[in-house]
């Protein structure tokens, strides 16, 4: 079963409640998404490290519900 767009955003901001998240249906089907997430979290991370906290946000999701995430994260401009 596909994981909604809406789901995904409210996961992420269960476990980053700062964060501004963008999530993008890239084929319409609910398995292939975008997400652009903005987060002071992700401050002195590096991008691996961030895209960490991202995925385990999704608690074990990706690769079976969420088939692919194309994932941006970055840190605030103003943090």
């Amino acid at each position: 079963m596909p994981m909604e767009a809406s789901e995904i955003e409210r996961m992420i901001k269960e476990a980053l409640p700062d964060a501004d998240v963008q999530i993008t249906d890239l084929a319409g089907d609910g398995d292939h998404y975008s997400a652009k997430v903005t987060s002071s979290a992700f401050q002195g991370k590096s991008r691996v490290q961030q895209h960490q906290i991202v995925y385990a946000a999704l608690k074990g999701n990706m690769g079976g519900v969420l088939h692919a995430l194309a994932l941006e994260t970055q840190v605030p401009d103003d943090a």
